[in-house]
């Protein structure tokens, strides 16, 4: 007779999309999340930035267009 061939027996592998979805929820309840004022506070200061730094460059195109009319 041959011999059959044992084939190791496969272990139990942990359910891996409930385990990462648990882990998920745990890590998420660690999220120290701004309150209102803080949020506003800083987004006041993203959009002020934002309206900076166009403002600016659109001052280095319109002067970088005039010294390239004069040329």
């Amino acid at each position: 007779m041959e011999q059959e061939k044992k084939k190791p027996k496969k272990e139990k592998q942990p359910k891996k999309k409930t385990n990462f979805f648990k882990d998920v929820r745990k890590e998420v309840a660690q999220v120290r999340w701004p309150n209102r004022k803080e949020m506003v506070k800083n987004s006041v200061a993203t959009i002020s930035f934002v309206v900076f730094f166009a403002a600016f460059f659109y001052l280095i195109e319109i002067i970088f267009a005039f010294v390239k009319s004069l040329v």
